[in-house]
């Protein structure tokens, strides 16, 4: 189906809940965008909020203490959060490929192989067993008293492999602090699922929560070879509608929500690594060229939003009580769009639990 005028952002922003109904719980949330990009906590917890209705930072948080979404490495070998349920087998489906990838690495520049690994594991297993959750510099500890050494970012290492290896994962936070649990324990056992099975659900969940995309879109997103992932396109297509902008495809799981216009709210305040942003290889619809490094190339800065396009970036400052948030414009900005930034931080405080300064 060729589109005119397709308001590619628009309908992005509608199938992420980003505008209209948010989600009912952040498990919901969770579970129907599969994978959100986490390595910034504080980020990721507004990031879901801000697609839950009546979210609390808090509210996210318990979430996590009723293990009905878990922090870890599945996706990419980087921190997603995941709903409990779809986590082993995404490790499963992933995990390999990038354990794989980063092998000689690890060896050459941080003295990892099978070996010490198993040793760590051993360790983990001892100190953590009976449900244990540690916070990593006492994890930390544990290896260095057992001569493995986690100076030099060695240990960050050490639980990334862990990690993938579907040893560790993320428990809840002990103060300010990350704890780090077996996922054994944290997690029930769940049975997995063929190779080609898990491909296509991938896809699947892809499409119908980042949709409209490209198969390039999806490919980066999944951290899969272009030709698996192209073939678990395949597997789903059927199921998927086509449109067509300027020459490419791209690809949706339609809903009865596309035949309403898309009405964005017009700032949307973006953490880092946000999946509006970081769930496309493509940012050419959300991001001029000419912003692009200003803009932490759409991924690594907080992004402003104007009516689906980044128009900026933004800072909070946090305090105990009270946070401050401060835009920074490309272009000066129009009376409404000033009015717009200030609704949407004040959302962000609310959330927070904070007054904004």
């Amino acid at each position: 189906m060729k589109r005119r005028g397709f308001d590619l952002p628009g309908a992005r922003l509608r199938r992420q809940r980003l505008v209209g109904d948010g989600f009912p719980a952040v498990a919901q949330a969770v579970t129907a965008q599969l994978a959100v990009q986490a390595q910034d906590y504080l980020g990721m917890l507004w990031g879901l909020g801000q697609r839950v209705q009546g979210a609390t930072e808090a509210s996210v948080e318990h979430a996590f203490a009723e293990r009905s979404i878990v922090r870890g490495w599945p996706l990419r070998g980087t921190l997603h959060v995941v709903a409990g349920a779809d986590h082993r087998w995404l490790l499963e489906l992933l995990a390999p490929r990038v354990l794989e990838r980063s092998r000689r690495r690890l060896k050459d520049e941080f003295d990892l192989d099978d070996r010490v690994m198993e040793r760590a594991r051993a360790i983990c297993e001892r100190v953590l067993d009976g449900g244990r959750a540690l916070a990593r510099e006492a994890l930390y500890a544990a290896f260095d008293d057992a001569r493995i050494p986690t100076a030099g970012s060695r240990g960050l290492h050490l639980v990334w492999w862990l990690a993938h290896a579907g040893v560790l994962c993320f428990g809840t936070r002990i103060g300010k602090q990350h704890s780090f649990v077996l996922l054994d324990d944290w997690l029930p056992p769940a049975p997995s699922r063929p190779r080609d099975d898990a491909l296509a659900e991938l896809a699947r969940r892809y499409f119908a929560s980042r949709g409209p995309a490209s198969v390039q879109d999806f490919a980066w997103w999944s951290g899969l070879a272009a030709a698996e992932a192209a073939a678990a396109h395949e597997a789903v297509r059927g199921a998927l509608e086509r449109i067509d902008i300027d020459g490419r495809a791209y690809w949706h799981l339609p809903t009865r929500d596309d035949v309403i216009p898309a009405r964005p709210a017009r700032v949307h305040l973006l953490p880092a690594y946000d999946e509006y942003t970081v769930a496309y290889h493509d940012r050419s619809a959300f991001l001029d060229a000419a912003h692009a490094e200003r803009a932490g190339n759409g991924i690594f800065k907080p992004a402003l939003l104007l009516d689906g396009r980044i128009a900026g970036s933004w800072k909070r400052t946090l305090a105990k009580t009270t946070v401050a948030i401060e835009p920074d414009w490309f272009d000066p900005p129009s009376a409404a769009a000033i009015k717009a930034f200030d609704a949407a931080a004040a959302r962000y405080a609310a959330f927070s639990g904070r007054m904004r300064k």
